[in-house]
């Protein structure tokens, strides 16, 4: 079975705080031939794992590896390490993913008024420019 996975089912099976569902969510995960992941369930799986579950964020970055390495998934792997590398420098993993779409589609530079995406997109050599 091929399935596209909600961002729901990734936290169950993840933080396994509801047994039943839990459980559901890692057999399903188990037997799928193919799991395919979006990028805005992956930045709402950020999301919820470091503001609700509280998780660090090599914890965090861990769950995004686990899920990189499993044979059965997919995902944007270009624009899920562009979202990682800026999350492991201290940042918003969404932020890296939208630059990398973003340039994707033909931006040349990210613009935005948050400094520290600014300068964090600017340290790993990406064109990037605050709005003041």
């Amino acid at each position: 079975m091929k399935i596209s996975v909600d961002t729901n089912v990734l936290l169950r099976a993840v933080l396994q705080d509801d047994p039943e569902q839990g459980s559901a969510a890692a057999r399903l995960l188990s037997e799928a031939s193919l799991i395919a992941v979006s990028l805005p369930s992956l930045c709402e799986f950020v999301w919820v794992l470091r503001r609700g579950a509280k998780l660090s964020t090599s914890d965090v970055a861990q769950s995004i590896r686990d899920l990189i390495a499993a044979g059965n998934v997919v995902m944007n792997r270009p624009a899920v390490e562009a979202g990682l590398a800026i999350l492991e420098a201290g940042g918003d993993f969404a932020d890296g993913v939208i630059a990398f779409e973003g340039q994707w589609l033909g931006g040349e530079e990210f613009v935005s008024f948050d400094r520290e995406a600014v300068s964090l997109l600017e340290q790993t050599g990406q064109p990037a420019r605050l709005l003041v």
